[in-house]
């Protein structure tokens, strides 16, 4: 029978042991009440970030309603037993409004439960491309919860570095599972050691809720945001492996102000073969690995393209297998796969802002170097360096050169723009327009139309603030909004039009996704003219989207109708345009 490991915590001459509830000062004991215990318990666990008064009267005091002045008494027990002088918070800082955070240096030691799940992770040889090395076992870190909507994301977060560091693992995973391979944990590690490691299973993978709908790029991104907020991170590093690469792709572009840095790894722009993208793989190419997912998972499925170098290591086997096994079930690693072949953000690349940098294999059988090389080239002043190597996987192989690469890009000196610089972000834009029926001016008919689009403005509003939008103010259009995911704007845009349709007004609706500058708060520009351009296209009960806003949704169930109708919003630049499924529009008036 397993048992939970125990944590001893050391800061300054106090030492905390968990499991024996036990706060001892250079060897003695300092006497506490058990929920004094119970409070610096969680302060430490939590410790560099606000845990508010609610969060520790719900831990400390599960079963019953007691009053703040019972909490205030415990930290005020708490200072006078670590002897912090008054006014001078060496330990426990108070945050005023919000609850109180432990600021004191904190060294955590773990002895391991006896459980073969708790397997430690080893510096090995293997991963590290450095020859026969000692074997320095560590544990696996705690799993915890966020909330992002109603589903549960599992999260980690390991080391203490000045930054912190959000690593998006590509295809499925297992958080726990990573640090049962030697040469995973060592480069978890080893990226721990300059940052405060985040890391997260995305919903429907290892240890996060199980979801009937896969997660789109959209979705994860939600997640991330979630997992940041559960942390206390204002402001993150992205580092995105392969799949991982496109989602943190849209977030940087989408929110710069709190994506400090870039870093992606064997990445690409585009999965599926394209005249002008010759870098994926064909469909009839892809369907031979679906048809090996079906028949095959299980076992060590596409091993042979993501570490070659380890593919006759029976135990490296042994331990993929499992790993994907854990990370998803036979048909969620289908439909996730299928999903991530529609993926497609080239006309994200250009809008982002934040330093970047690209790593790629020069033998990567996986995904050629030339798709990251183009990655590369669509981002303004990104970095791309090619390094020695066949496998895929970035723990397997040299990862030292990988590793000393984001190590000096991140910690040295390097220009990081301040978040209040950001001045333009990547948006998806919808514009409705409401066209004005043959009346006479001051009519029965005209007033009543005037007073029916009023109505619709006003539900129109309140429908985009539902689905976290923000209305851009300009009188001539029913509706101007600006969303930071494409998908909430089409459904916006669907329930808004069904309503027109109620109110019987001829409304069309056009949506894309592009980079806006943000004047007075305002989002401006190319993508409002664009989105505008679109919506003069549109026919009457139609939301019309670009390519780009297509391109965007792979995986959330939105289908589209090819209109094989273009804009030209500049000279010599053509856009294509996509009707949303009347099915789907339909679909509105059902969740509505």
């Amino acid at each position: 029978m397993s048992t939970r490991s125990s944590k001893r915590y050391t800061f300054g001459p106090f030492e905390f042991d968990t499991h024996d509830r036990l706060l001892t000062c250079r060897g003695d004991v300092v006497p506490l009440t058990p929920k004094a215990l119970d409070t610096l318990d969680l302060l430490i666990a939590r410790r560099g970030h606000v845990v508010t008064k609610s969060e520790l009267l719900e831990h400390v005091w599960p079963d019953a309603y007691v009053e703040q002045n019972n909490l205030a008494q415990n930290i005020s027990a708490l200072r006078k037993a670590l002897g912090e002088p008054q006014g001078r918070p060496e330990y426990i800082e108070t945050v005023s409004r919000r609850g109180y955070r432990f600021v004191a240096t904190v060294t955590e030691i773990v002895t391991p439960a006896a459980d073969a799940q708790t397997a430690m992770a080893a510096d090995d040889a293997s991963g590290s491309g450095s020859g026969p090395g000692l074997v320095s076992r560590s544990p696996i870190p705690e799993t915890r919860y966020a909330r992002s909507g109603d589903v549960n994301v599992a999260y980690q977060v390991v080391g203490d570095g000045p930054i912190d560091l959000v690593f998006v693992m590509g295809w499925v995973s297992h958080l726990e599972y990573f640090w049962t391979e030697p040469s995973f944990a060592r480069f978890l590690n080893r990226l721990a050691s300059f940052s405060r490691l985040i890391l997260f299973d995305k919903r429907g993978t290892g240890l996060s809720d199980r979801v009937a709908d896969l997660p789109t790029l959209e979705t994860r991104m939600d997640d991330v945001r979630a997992v940041l907020q559960a942390v206390g991170s204002e402001r993150a590093a992205l580092l995105g492996v392969s799949e991982g690469g496109p989602m943190c792709s849209l977030f940087a572009a989408t929110h710069p102000e709190r994506t400090l840095a870039l870093v992606m790894i064997g990445t690409y722009a585009k999965r599926l073969w394209a005249p002008d993208y010759p870098w994926g793989p064909k469909p009839e190419h892809a369907q031979e690995f679906y048809d090996e997912i079906r028949r095959e998972w299980g076992g060590p499925v596409g091993l042979d393209d993501r570490a070659p170098s380890r593919l006759h290591d029976a135990a490296f086997r042994d331990w993929w297998a499992t790993y994907l096994r854990m990370g998803a079930s036979p048909g969620a690693a289908l439909a996730l796969t299928k999903m991530n072949a529609d993926i497609d953000v080239r006309d994200v690349l250009p809008t982002i802002r934040v330093p970047t940098l690209i790593l790629h294999r020069s033998g990567d059988r996986a995904l050629p170097p030339d798709g990251g090389r183009y990655v590369a080239s669509r981002i303004p002043g990104a970095r791309f360096v090619e390094l020695p190597g066949d496998d895929h996987l970035p723990f397997v192989g040299d990862q030292d050169a990988l590793l000393d690469e984001i190590e000096r890009f991140l910690t040295g000196s390097r220009h990081v723009s301040d978040a209040s610089e950001n001045d333009r972000v990547l948006a998806t834009v919808l514009c409705g327009q409401a066209l004005e029926p043959r009346a006479v001016p001051n009519s029965p008919a005209h007033r009543g139309w005037i007073e029916r689009r009023s109505r619709l403005v006003a539900f129109a509003h309140r429908e985009v603030e539902r689905f976290r939008g923000r209305v851009i103010p300009q009188a001539e259009h029913a509706l101007l909004a600006a969303f930071d995911g494409p998908a909430r704007a089409i459904r916006c845009a669907s329930i808004v039009s069904e309503v027109a349709r109620r109110l019987d007004l001829s409304f069309r609706v056009g949506a894309h996704t592009g980079e806006c500058e943000i004047a007075l708060g305002t989002p401006q520009g190319h993508a409002v003219n664009v989105a505008t351009h679109v919506a003069r296209t549109a026919s009457p009960g139609e939301v019309l989207v670009s390519r780009t806003v297509r391109d965007l949704v792979a995986g959330s169930g939105l289908l589209f109708n090819d209109r094989h109708v273009s804009i030209q919003p500049v000279p010599e630049s053509d856009l294509a345009l996509f009707g949303v499924s009347a099915d789907h529009l339909r679909s509105a008036l059902l969740s509505f």
